[in-house]
């Protein structure tokens, strides 16, 4: 992709929300948003990507599989993504469904989180404190990842959206309300105070999917340079 920092994987964040923009109920409680059409266009993007990743909370609010439905997409089974867990402090449960062997599984973390990850995954270190994705993502194109899909969560679509580390944001928007005060909103992270300047995105595409809207974003501005989270 042009203008694409040729030290890092290509990252596609893809999420899907609610009219609006709450990616879960109220305490992040799971709320089913795709539509059968984006369950599908969901799995043929994970079909055709090296890695899947996710936030750490996302792993223990939803304990997702990140696997890929061969049959609903009409492809030949094959070897699955790599799933990616972003967890500074290695609080991943060895019941979880993201290491259950299905797929190749690697924890992104912190010096301190390596000594907790679950027996038998391996993990790349990057950050002190907090997982430094831009370190972690040159690691990983280091290992021959050239695409991940980002499903989520909320924390983590904002560090990257924050770092610029991002090449492609797809939202569905569902045609639903989920409203409440608690309900997470489709980017987290710390609150940007007056006159900060905004984030700046291009629309590259927006068209309908059954009865919700898809639109896909790219950065407006070159890409940032990345930061310790």
């Amino acid at each position: 992709m042009e203008g694409r920092p040729l030290d890092r994987p290509l990252i596609w964040i893809n999420c899907a929300i609610s009219a609006d923009g709450r990616l879960a109920y109220a305490e992040g409680r799971r709320a089913r948003l795709s539509s059968p059409e984006d369950l599908e266009r969901v799995h043929r993007l994970r079909a055709h990507s090296d890695a899947i990743l996710v936030g750490i909370g996302t792993v223990l609010l939803d304990d997702p599989g990140l696997g890929v439905d061969w049959e609903q997409i009409g492809e030949a089974e094959r070897p699955g993504p790599v799933r990616l867990v972003v967890d500074s402090r290695g609080r991943t449960p060895a019941s979880a469904r993201v290491v259950d062997g299905r797929a190749p599984t690697l924890l992104l973390t912190t010096r301190s989180g390596a000594s907790h990850a679950p027996p038998g995954i391996p993990t790349v270190v990057a950050g002190e404190r907090r997982v430094d994705l831009a370190e972690a993502f040159r690691a990983l194109r280091d290992r021959g990842i050239e695409r991940i899909l980002v499903e989520g969560g909320g924390e983590i679509i904002a560090s990257l959206l924050g770092e610029g580390l991002f090449d492609r944001w797809t939202v569905y928007m569902a045609p639903c309300v989920i409203g409440g005060r608690s309900a997470p909103p489709v980017v987290a992270g710390e609150d940007r105070v007056p006159g900060t300047p905004s984030l700046p995105l291009r629309l590259r595409s927006a068209e309908r999917l059954a009865d919700g809207l898809l639109l896909t974003w790219e950065p407006a501005a070159p890409h940032g340079v990345g930061r310790s989270l």
